[in-house]
């Protein structure tokens, strides 16, 4: 193999160590979640003397390096670029985002107030502690002691003198049973017959068909219908206070549901209101029979009178609906049954019994 000239055929490539050093060749660990290899070139200081094809050899890995070396600082600008160009975009999605909750702020903040839905019924009434009481009602409470429980002679004598308003009010009782009515063996429903009447006159409508209608008529029913007065019901028509019905046409009373459930008025036999004897139902309902129920929070409330019945008349009828409610008292029910016990006019404060003596009570033997 021919050799080259001292001069020519040789090359004399001196490239100091400290020319390479370790970091320029290894990539940022900051970059990357691996840890590459360090490459390590370890080149003498001493002058090397190549061949031909060693200078061949010699020329290209050393243009190879410079290639190396220029990708990868390319790469790594390239790489710096995408960065600072990601972290831009997500600044600009954060300004974004805060502009889009400002204006969402300040629309919610001029945007007009929704009207509420107003309420209706018990609903619409203001709470205990919203309540402003007339200047009448707070001179006569104090007429009672609130937490004080009376017998009922001289309770029935205090309703009496709470009575100031200019109509006829009406004596009420309310009885705190402990029962849960969502239990159907604890569920109360009956009715009584007040022995004093009401005190009031009764609208009674019947429903029947055939011979029955003529018997409903002659014994001083208000209102007397079969079909024709169901589709009037349908229509709206509430003018009677009781509706009692045959047992034969509870088929079609039956589509009335709806409208006479919710207003206490649907025909029950619980209630008196379907049976056969249409004469007798009429008579018990004119003369002052009451049907009643307990409520969802177990409590039943009894009108019993007026307040300017006597007060013996009033102690008679209240003890019947006590009675009543006594030998009604549902199978389910367990320990105390009767809770409290109230009386009070439409109009005026609650006075507190006591339930023990009421039980007890025993009225004179010419009342």
């Amino acid at each position: 193999m021919a050799r080259c000239g001292a001069t020519s055929s040789s090359i004399m490539l001196t490239y100091a160590a400290s020319s390479v050093h370790p970091q320029d060749l290894t990539p940022p660990l900051s970059l990357f979640s691996f840890k590459p290899k360090t490459s390590v070139f370890s080149l003498h200081t001493n002058p090397l003397v190549f061949s031909c094809r060693g200078e061949r050899r010699a020329a290209k890995w050393f243009d190879d390096l410079c290639t190396q070396r220029e990708a990868r600082s390319g790469f790594y600008s390239n790489h710096v670029a995408v960065t600072a160009a990601a972290l831009a975009s997500e600044a600009e999605l954060a300004e974004e985002e805060d502009v889009e909750e400002t204006e969402g702020a300040v629309a919610v903040a001029t945007a007009p107030a929704v009207p509420k839905k107003p309420k209706k019924g018990k609903a619409a009434l203001p709470l205990k502690r919203d309540r402003t009481r007339s200047k009448r009602f707070l001179e006569i409470q104090n007429l009672r002691e609130i937490k004080k429980e009376y017998d009922l002679n001289t309770a029935i004598s205090l309703l009496k003198q709470m009575s100031s308003t200019k109509f006829t009010e009406t004596a009420e009782a309310h009885f705190r049973l402990n029962i849960d009515p969502k239990y159907n063996d604890q569920q109360l429903r009956a009715t009584v017959s007040l022995p004093k009447g009401t005190g009031q006159s009764v609208k009674v409508a019947v429903l029947t068909q055939g011979e029955k209608f003529d018997e409903a008529k002659n014994a001083g029913a208000d209102l007397v219908g079969g079909e024709d007065l169901i589709e009037q019901i349908k229509q709206g028509f509430m003018e009677f206070d009781k509706l009692i019905a045959s047992p034969d046409m509870m088929v079609k009373v039956a589509s009335l549901g709806k409208i006479l459930g919710p207003r206490g008025l649907m025909p029950n036999p619980k209630a008196g209101t379907v049976t056969a004897n249409i004469p007798q139902a009429i008579e018990e309902f004119k003369k002052g029979k009451v049907e009643y129920r307990a409520d969802k929070t177990g409590i039943v409330h009894i009108p019993f009178g007026k307040v300017e019945f006597s007060e013996d008349d009033l102690i008679v009828n209240f003890l019947a609906a006590a009675k009543s409610i006594e030998s009604n008292k549902p199978k389910g029910a367990k320990g105390v049954y009767w809770k409290s016990a109230y009386i009070c006019s439409s109009m005026g404060p609650s006075i507190r019994l006591n339930i023990k003596e009421v039980l007890d009570y025993k009225p004179p033997s010419d009342v």
